[in-house]
């Protein structure tokens, strides 16, 4: 069987949800410390931010099978090291510092992973131009 789908079926993701436990809290990490653009926050416990044109949606869980931390979300950076400072200084705690995963034929990818404000793991990535 065929598991190729064609661009008419998937054209790229609309939307993330992460589980929140406290909303505002979640709202004032990811708007205040990871600088990301805060879209609304309707009644009934979600709010909405634009991440690159993809909306990341935090929420509280609907049920207990929902109730987890979420996916890893790699957030790419132009300058990871840079970054990694940045939010360092908005008060984001870093696991590690920026160190590279592996070389790339055309590219070194660069990571470094921290925690949100409802414990869920996210990371900062760059694909950096080889160093020789």
């Amino acid at each position: 069987m065929d598991t190729v789908m064609t661009s008419a079926a998937i054209s790229g993701i609309g939307q993330i949800a992460i589980n929140a436990r406290d909303i505002d809290r979640a709202v004032a990490f990811y708007r205040d410390a990871l600088g990301l653009r805060f879209l609304f926050q309707p009644p009934g416990g979600l709010a909405f931010f634009d991440c690159g044109g993809i909306r990341l949606m935090l929420s509280g869980a609907s049920s207990a099978e929902f109730d987890h931390a979420s996916s890893v979300l790699y957030f790419r950076a132009a300058d990871i090291r840079e970054a990694h400072a940045s939010l360092s200084a908005r008060g984001v705690a870093f696991r590690d510092e920026p160190h590279k995963i592996a070389d790339m034929p055309d590219h070194e990818l660069w990571m470094t992973f921290f925690d949100d404000s409802e414990g869920n793991v996210l990371a900062l990535m760059a694909e950096l131009p080889r160093t020789a």
